[in-house]
């Protein structure tokens, strides 16, 4: 079989003989290895690369049609293989980066539910101890968003004494809540 040209090896090949085979494997195996290697740093996905190739065209014997020379449908086969591979690992790569970045998302958007429901309940606590002129106009003002003209006109008091309690309740629930908010962030 080491006499026969490429072309005789391939008329053989596609009569099923696995002696063809075996010469056009023994010819080629070292390059497409070494050539794959190269390519992919890896000695082990190179074997496997080439055991692909081989099994391949073991396979498709008899409908293989090879328009060029035997080593160049070989050589330009173990490349495209090296690059379906690195299109593969490149696509794998996107995914777990895009799967890293949407965990990272959730994971902050749960803290953050966490944190603004412990904000919550904490400022309700506060609310409800401050003084209960200066909480009537907090709630008013800051939880159900009406104007202090018209808490004015309800609690019958004037503007400037809503803005005082407005200000007075602020100042209590900053001064209570700035550690609490420290240590819930940190």
């Amino acid at each position: 079989m080491e006499r026969y040209t490429d072309d005789e090896l391939l008329a053989l090949l596609r009569e099923e003989s696995t002696a063809a085979f075996v010469e056009i494997y023994q010819r080629y195996w070292q390059g497409l290895y070494t050539a794959a290697s190269r390519r992919v740093k890896s000695r082990e996905l190179a074997e496997e690369m080439i055991q692909d190739l081989f099994t391949g065209l073991w396979m498709n014997r008899s409908l293989l049609q090879v328009n060029v020379s035997l080593q160049a449908y070989l050589y330009t086969s173990i490349r495209n293989q090296v690059l379906n591979h690195f299109e593969k690992e490149d696509v794998r790569k996107r995914y777990r980066e895009q799967l890293k970045a949407t965990a990272t998302e959730q994971d902050h958007s749960m803290e953050e539910a966490i944190n603004s429901n412990d904000l919550s309940g904490l400022l309700a606590k506060q609310v409800a101890r401050l003084p209960s002129k200066c909480r009537e106009v907090y709630v008013m003002s800051r939880q159900q968003h009406i104007p202090n003209r018209e808490i004015a006109v309800r609690m019958q008091i004037s503007e400037k004494t809503v803005e005082s309690h407005l200000t007075k309740a602020l100042k209590i629930l900053k001064g209570q809540l700035k550690d609490a908010l420290v240590s819930l962030f940190l």
